[in-house]
């Protein structure tokens, strides 16, 4: 066995039961931040200590993904992209994030609305943060889709010349080893050719945690999404650095 199935596999074992009760997160159509409650899972968190000035030039991030991005199930300002800029922020990077997490979506439904998303940024985003697939997973969907789907938007974001850094997903093991050895191959060997940056496992070291968990068990709650953020903003950190430096 591979030394991420031994990292993730109890992971994606509990994501397979929490599914099996929270059913698939309604896609969202109209409002990209996704459904909103209030209560202790969606308390406010202290954000970052701005350690150094904001310098140089705005640099537009474009966070394309599902619910886990559009902060289901949280307060406005609370979602992944919402915590990674702060955090950028905080390190002096002039970032600003653009949310465009649709709750529901499929990598099918990201790549429809992938070209209308960046032709009305109005600017080429410096990174593009793309995080789907768990959806196609909770549907059962042909690997195979998956994969096509998300490198033809890999595809359509080389050809434009924006750099991707990708959050990948993996399938429970109850899904039968097939499946799940096929669809968790994706994300790093999708990395590999197109050579974007990958952070494995979005829900890693939340998932599991009913402490930083909504009650349904598979979307965080604020404090789960900040744990998220302080470990996926380093890998957004450097390769915004990498296009500045390109």
């Amino acid at each position: 066995m591979t030394r991420s199935y031994l990292t993730y596999a109890a992971p994606a074992a509990l994501l397979q039961a929490a599914l099996m009760v929270a059913g698939c997160s309604p896609r969202d159509e109209s409002a990209p931040d996704g459904p909103r409650v209030s209560g202790n899972d969606s308390e406010a968190v202290p954000a970052p200590v701005a350690t150094v000035p904001l310098s140089g030039p705005e640099r537009v991030v474009l966070a394309l993904g599902d619910s886990l991005y559009a902060g289901y199930g949280l307060s406005r300002g609370q979602s992944l992209p919402d915590a990674i800029q702060a955090r950028l922020r905080a390190g002096g990077i002039n970032a600003r994030l653009v949310n465009a997490g649709v709750s529901g979506d499929t990598t099918a439904d990201g790549r429809r609305r992938l070209a209308y998303t960046l032709d009305r940024l109005g600017k080429r985003p410096d990174l593009v943060l793309l995080g789907l697939g768990g959806n196609d997973v909770l549907r059962q969907l042909d690997p195979k889709v998956t994969r096509d789907n998300l490198a033809a938007m890999l595809d359509v974001l080389q050809e434009r010349g924006i750099p991707v850094v990708l959050t990948g997903m993996l399938a429970p093991p109850n899904l039968g080893p097939d499946y799940a050895g096929r669809f968790n191959a994706i994300y790093p060997e999708l990395a590999k050719q197109h050579h974007a940056p990958l952070y494995p496992f979005i829900l890693d070291g939340v998932l599991g945690d009913r402490t930083l968990m909504l009650p349904d068990g598979v979307h965080p709650n604020a404090r789960g999404v900040a744990r998220i953020a302080d470990r996926v903003t380093p890998v957004v950190r450097e390769a915004l650095a990498e296009t500045i430096e390109g």
